[in-house]
């Protein structure tokens, strides 16, 4: 059984822990603020593979805080970013967000940064007070070569459905061709130092 883990992230009020539980439970939650990180799990099935779903919900960011990166850039496999089309600034948080996840995985995890992401605008049914177009949102996501998508949490649980089987999808593929890439590269250091040392024997008899 495979474990996946991913992180939502995104600022107070954006609306991220409304969108988990609406994809764990198919249930809508108000908004409330939380002062303490949060871990769910969910077994699923997707396209007959059984999975173990971790997903880290920590307390809200604000656009200062770098630390946010330290616990889930290492340990996820996806992020969900998450902002309120009705407010601007958790947009340019989210924006700052993507730029961290790109820099930290950089720094950490020696130039991988091809991790699957996806940019989230929640707070779709929100139209009339819209602060943040849709292409400003889907400009920046192909900036960061990530997927985007809005979507209304306190309207559809097919549309967060979606999303996260769609990014959990990626996550597989991307675990999948890092395993082989490692596989790959494993058995050419094998090979070579089977070559080494059969090539020495060789040459001393």
């Amino acid at each position: 059984m495979n474990d996946i883990k991913l992180a939502l992230l995104g600022s107070q009020g954006a609306g991220k822990s409304a969108v988990l539980v609406r994809f764990l439970t198919r249930r809508f939650i108000g908004e409330y603020a939380s002062n303490a990180n949060s871990l769910y799990h969910k077994r699923l099935s997707i396209d007959g593979r059984q999975l173990n779903l971790e997903v880290f919900d920590p307390c809200s960011q604000s656009s200062e805080a770098r630390c946010i990166l330290e616990e889930p850039v290492d340990w996820a496999d996806g992020f969900v970013v998450v902002y309120n089309i009705s407010d601007r600034t958790s947009f340019i948080n989210a924006k700052n967000i993507l730029r961290q996840i790109r820099e930290a995985r950089m720094d950490n995890c020696k130039g991988e940064v091809e991790v699957p992401v996806c940019l989230l605008g929640n707070k779709q049914d929100l139209c009339h007070a819209r602060q943040v177009r849709e292409d400003e949102g889907r400009c920046v996501a192909q900036q960061s070569r990530c997927h985007f998508q809005e979507v209304s949490a306190a309207e559809s649980y097919q549309d967060i459905a979606g999303l996260f089987t769609q990014l959990i999808r990626k996550v597989m593929e991307h675990l999948k061709h890092r395993a082989d890439r490692r596989r790959y590269s494993g058995s050419k250091t094998m090979a070579k130092l089977i070559n080494n040392v059969f090539g020495k024997r060789r040459k001393s008899v």
